[in-house]
């Protein structure tokens, strides 16, 4: 079976032995850029969290904006649109573009907006994930670990759905943490790997 598949964790299966020296020290200082950003966004997120949902919602009215400032581009200058489909363009960057200038009016109401329709979103998606495996306990392997976790994932929903902001602020502190570990365990390895392949490499050039 090939291992050619791409994973987000592929950088820890990477082997420094047919590496130039080069090459490991690109791939330590992607590792330490890549930790030290998520060790950052991660302690913001932890320590920070109405900071970072505010950015986070920040971020989201500026695609907003730009999103709905190209079509509005589009709806006007493009000329090889039939009219309904300007028209329709034109109305949609209006809206987003209305959307984005409502959010940045009202940072504090759009973040708490977010969170609770990402709470309630993250609800509904474990209920139907549980109750998908409940149905699928014929095909399970071990059947109690699928009870168990199907039950999990709809109370868990459950809760979610009336608790949806309380859920969200959880996940997302639980999410900083995740990015903190990651950020850690990236930068210890931007420094110890392929140390040895290294001096090999160096003294074979």
């Amino acid at each position: 079976m090939s291992n050619s598949q791409p994973s987000m964790f592929a950088s820890f299966s990477l082997d420094a032995k047919d590496m130039t020296a080069s090459v490991i020290n690109t791939v330590r200082v992607s590792l330490g850029i890549s930790g030290a950003v998520a060790l950052i966004i991660g302690i913001i997120i932890v320590f920070w969290p109405k900071t970072a949902a505010a950015g986070l919602t920040i971020l989201i009215a500026i695609s907003l904006l730009v999103s709905g400032l190209s079509y509005l581009g589009i709806g006007i200058f493009a000329k090889g649109l039939s009219g309904g489909a300007r028209a329709l363009d034109i109305v949609f960057g209006v809206i987003l573009v209305v959307a984005a200038i409502l959010a940045f009016a009202n940072l504090s109401g759009t973040t708490a907006f977010l969170a609770v329709f990402l709470g309630i979103l993250v609800g509904i998606i474990w209920i139907v994930e549980g109750a998908t495996t409940f149905a699928q306990l014929g095909d399970a392997p071990s059947r109690g670990w699928a009870i168990f976790f199907a039950i999990l994932s709809i109370v868990a929903g459950i809760v979610l759905l009336f608790s949806p902001l309380w859920g969200f602020v959880v996940l997302f502190i639980l999410l900083g943490i995740s990015l903190i570990v990651l950020g850690i365990v990236q930068i210890i390895r931007a420094f110890t790997f392929g140390r040895g392949a290294g001096k090999a490499a160096s003294a074979t050039a």
